[in-house]
C-alpha cells in the first residue's frame, strides 16, 4: 500500500470541491483531491445542456482563485431579471417582477456560464496552482473507497466535547483508501462527492429531503434578437420555465415539468417538441431554434442534518441540494468554499488542528442557517406557484406585482440574488485570503 500525506483530501473533484482546494493550496495548505475523471477528460467534455448562474458573490470567489480571466469570454452577463406567473395555453400574467441591476450599482446580478466551461477552467488553473506551488495533487482516475477517522466515537459528543477535550478528540488523522490501493492520509476529509455522496452516508450522517414529481428538461436555443442579457423565468402549472441568457444570441432553457409530462416531451421529435417549446418561450427573441440534444434530470431536495464530524466536513451538495427554481444550488456550494477556506487558512494562521471539531463546528454555524433558509425558500415557492389553482395564481400575481412596487423589499431581493446578503466571507466580498 502507498501511503502519502497531506493537510486536506477530498473525495471529489467537481467545481466546488476543486475551487476549495485550489483557494486551499493558493493559501499554503498541501491538498489531494481525488477524482473520478482525469484532466484530459474534463477538457473533452461535451454539452450536457447544463449551464449555472454565477452570480456576483460567486463571480468574487473566482476571482480571488485566479478562475475568472480563464472563463470570464464565456460569461454572458444578466442585466436584467423579469419574474411572472404563466401557462402554455392563457399566455403570461401581466402583473410581474422585473429587477433591473442599475437599480443597485454598476455590476450585473451575475453571469450564467456552461458548466463545462467552468470545470475545464478549474482543471487548467489546477494543473497550473500544483506546478507553481508543489501543494496540490490531483489524483484521477481514483475513487475514494472509505475513510477512516480515528475517534470517530467523539462525533456523537460534539456538542459536549469544549476546548478542554479538543486534543485528545483529535489525536491521529483520517485516512482516505483509494481503489488502486493508495493510502492518503490527511488533518481533514472532506466529502464533495454531490448529492448522492457514498462518503456522507458511510459516515452515518442523515439526510433529510424527497423527490419532487418534476423533471428538468435542459436544453441550449439560438434566437433571431438579442435577449440584452435578460432572464426571465415563467411559473407554469408543472413547474418554472427558465431562460437563462447566454453568448452568441443563445439562451439555456430549463423547463421544470412533471414527470409523467417531461417523459411525453422527451420522447417527441424536434418539430413537435419545438412546438412546445415555443409555447412555453414566446416570441419576445423571434424564431428559435435548438441548439444541440435535449436532456433531463431528476428533481429533488435534501439537506444533511450536520456538515461536520471528526476529521470531515461536507460542501456542496454533499451537504444540501435544492431545487434549480432560483439558480442558486451552486452559489451555495461557491458559498461554502469562501467560509470552509477562510475557517481554515485563519485556524493554520493561528496553529490550531484545521481537523478538530470545534475549528470544523464554526464553518458549519457560518454556512447552515443561509442553506437552510434557501432550500426553505426554493421548495415552498415550487409548491405554490407549480399548480394552477386559481385562487393561488391571483395571489402570486398580486404578491409579485406588490414586491414589484416596493423599491427597499426589491432591492434587498437583488443583493440576495447577487450573493452579498448576510455574513460574508472574505472571498465573496472581493478581498483575499
Amino acid at each position: 500500500m502507498t501511503e502519502d500525506r497531506v493537510e486536506v483530501v477530498f473525495a471529489g473533484g467537481g467545481m466546488v470541491g476543486l475551487t476549495l482546494a485550489v483557494a486551499l493550496a493558493r493559501a499554503g495548505l498541501s491538498v489531494a483531491v481525488v477524482d473520478r475523471e482525469t484532466p484530459a477528460e474534463v477538457a473533452a467534455l461535451d454539452y450536457d445542456g447544463r449551464a449555472s448562474a454565477i452570480a456576483l458573490g460567486s463571480k468574487r470567489v473566482f476571482d480571488g482563485i485566479g478562475l475568472w480571466p480563464r472563463i470570464a469570454a464565456e460569461a454572458s452577463p444578466i442585466h436584467d431579471i423579469r419574474v411572472a406567473d404563466g401557462h402554455p395555453l392563457r399566455g403570461v400574467s401581466p402583473l410581474f417582477l422585473h429587477y433591473d441591476h442599475r437599480a443597485v450599482g454598476d455590476e450585473p446580478f451575475g453571469w450564467i456560464l456552461e458548466n463545462r466551461v467552468i470545470r475545464q477552467g478549474l482543471h487548467a488553473l489546477a494543473e497550473e496552482v500544483a506546478a507553481e506551488t508543489g501543494r496540490l495533487r490531483l489524483i484521477a482516475p481514483a475513487s475514494v473507497e472509505r475513510i477512516e477517522r480515528p475517534g470517530e466515537r467523539f462525533d456523537a459528543a460534539q456538542s459536549d466535547a469544549g476546548p478542554a477535550n479538543a486534543g485528545r478528540a483529535n489525536a491521529g488523522l483520517a485516512s482516505a483508501h483509494l481503489n488502486d490501493g493508495r493510502r492518503i492520509d490527511a488533518n481533514l476529509a472532506i466529502a464533495a462527492d454531490g448529492k448522492f455522496s457514498r462518503q456522507r452516508e458511510a459516515a452515518g450522517i442523515r439526510v433529510t429531503g424527497w423527490r419532487y414529481d418534476q423533471v428538468s428538461i435542459v436544453c441550449t436555443v439560438r434566437h433571431a434578437r438579442d435577449h440584452r442579457g435578460t432572464a426571465v423565468e415563467l411559473f407554469l402549472p408543472g413547474g418554472p420555465f427558465a431562460m437563462l441568457p447566454m453568448t452568441g444570441n443563445r439562451s439555456n432553457v430549463v423547463w421544470s415539468e412533471r414527470a409523467d409530462l417531461a417523459e411525453r416531451y422527451l420522447a417527441m421529435d424536434e418539430a413537435d417538441f419545438m412546438a412546445e417549446l415555443s409555447r412555453r418561450f414566446g416570441d419576445w427573441l423571434g424564431d428559435i431554434e435548438l441548439v444541440g440534444p435535449r436532456f433531463s434530470y431528476p428533481l429533488s431536495l435534501g439537506h444533511a442534518e450536520r456538515y461536520v464530524a471528526h476529521r470531515f466536513a461536507l460542501i456542496g451538495d454533499a451537504a444540501h441540494a435544492i431545487h434549480p427554481i432560483a439558480g442558486q444550488g451552486l452559489n451555495m456550494g461557491l458559498r461554502d468554499v469562501a467560509a470552509m477556506a477562510e475557517v481554515l487558512v485563519d485556524a493554520r494562521r493561528l496553529g490550531l488542528d484545521i481537523g478538530a471539531l470545534d475549528v470544523l463546528a464554526g464553518y458549519e454555524r457560518w454556512r447552515r442557517f443561509d442553506n437552510v433558509l434557501l432550500a426553505a425558500v426554493t421548495d415552498g415557492l415550487t409548491r405554490l406557484f407549480s399548480n394552477d389553482s386559481a385562487p393561488l395564481r391571483a395571489a402570486r400575481d398580486l404578491g409579485l406585482a406588490a414586491v414589484n412596487r416596493t423599491p427597499p423589499a426589491k432591492r434587498f431581493l437583488m443583493r440576495h440574488a447577487m450573493g452579498l446578503v448576510g455574513d460574508l466571507p472574505r472571498l465573496v466580498r472581493g478581498e483575499a485570503l
